[in-house]
């Protein structure tokens, strides 16, 4: 059974992503709230931390992971960030990271595979140069690598696109069928290619295209997530569902008309946006989507991140903030799954993980046939 070492680990949303079939080694978070969701999940085991992970030292961690994961701060790489890229205080511990890794290196147990998640906008950030900063890390620790862009959404009713860098330890196998020659739709975006092509020629020609397969049809629409009757949420009366929409601009208030019409319960996801209006006069409003599926869940640092759900059936038209639980189903997890009582926390743990059917994708396609080839060579040998 492969094993694995979870970094920034929040709620252990990669844990769950990898299953049943890998053994959790170690986990770190430095948040105490998040530690104790992670615990009431995944047990007291020891292998959760907490604590900065500037101060772990290798020679402490047990075993010898096949996969370490890490889930790095976004915050200085966001499009909501300050543009402090690599270089902030957050994001950053991405360097720490690699101390633990490195560490592991220096005592034989380099892990075989690599992997980090954050937001797409570490592909422009800081002109490109964060995202070079990247991949250069990874080549500088003997790992090649390759990176890919999944927005969560081909697995579940959320828009959450996601960049994940994976590499390989330097002598790891790897099958043929796992690579392509070049950039594949739908993981190799637009934008990762111009972030590749940005790249100085020495480093891109060292970067891996991994070829994994495009999932099946979403069967789920953010309808079906939908609880109704929440219990960390009430519904909005009359008085505030009336206010939200006359927030809204005419061609915002006739994407509500259209639900109305639909014929079948509508779902749409609702933020409020400062907007400059016709007499250049800065005005809040209402936005809204039906396309069945959830803006991009975000966590709660201010009224405005907060998402709100209209929920049309007919005539009716109900609102409210969206539930814990459904910002849990929005992320893959089971309705098992325990979350934090206090709603802003819950809201913290799923909004700032990872998709779970996101990462099963990737152990299935890429991890479990990379770590199967390494314990067949070791065999061999």
């Amino acid at each position: 059974m492969p094993a694995f070492y979870e970094f920034f680990a929040g709620g252990g949303m990669a844990r769950a992503g990898l299953g049943e079939g890998w053994t959790c080694l170690f986990a770190n978070d430095f948040d105490a709230k998040k530690g104790f969701a992670y615990q009431a999940n995944w047990g007291t085991g020891g292998e959760l931390t907490v604590g900065d992970i500037r101060g772990l030292d290798a020679a402490d961690l047990p075993g010898a992971p096949d996969l370490v994961w890490g889930s790095f701060p976004c915050q200085d790489l966001s499009l909501a960030g300050v543009g402090a890229g690599l270089g902030g205080e957050r994001s950053g511990t991405f360097y720490a990271f690699w101390d633990v890794i490195r560490g592991l290196a220096g005592q034989g147990r380099a892990p075989r595979m690599v992997a980090v998640e954050n937001v797409c906008g570490a592909l422009t950030s800081h002109g490109g140069r964060d995202f070079a900063a990247i991949c250069r890390t990874f080549a500088g620790a003997g790992y090649r690598c390759g990176a890919l862009v999944i927005n969560a959404d081909l697995f579940v009713p959320q828009s959450r696109p996601r960049l994940f860098v994976i590499g390989v330890r330097e002598g790891v196998e790897i099958a043929p069928e796992l690579l392509a020659p070049g950039p594949l739709e739908p993981f190799h975006t637009p934008a990762l290619k111009r972030a590749v092509a940005a790249l100085p020629e020495a480093l891109r020609d060292t970067l891996l295209w991994w070829n994994a397969p495009t999932p099946g049809r979403r069967a789920a629409t953010f309808a079906d997530l939908i609880e109704d009757e929440p219990d960390s949420v009430p519904w909005h009366n009359q008085a505030e569902t009336k206010r939200l929409l006359d927030m809204m601009s005419p061609v915002n208030a006739a994407k509500v008309e259209a639900a109305r019409r639909a014929g079948r319960r509508m779902v749409g996801g609702v933020y409020r946006r400062t907007r400059i209006d016709a007499a250049g006069e800065r005005v809040q409003r209402a936005e809204v989507r039906f396309d069945d599926v959830a803006g991009c869940l975000r966590t709660p640092s201010g009224g405005s991140s907060r998402q709100i759900i209209l929920v049309v059936d007919g005539a009716r038209v109900r609102s409210r903030l969206i539930s814990a639980r459904e910002t849990a189903r929005l992320m893959g997890l089971p309705d098992d799954y325990v979350l934090p009582r206090n709603y802003n926390d819950a809201y913290h743990v799923t909004g700032d993980g990872v998709a779970a059917p996101v990462v099963r994708h990737l152990a299935r396609h890429l991890f479990e046939p990379l770590a199967a080839a390494a314990d067949r060579a070791r065999r061999a040998a």
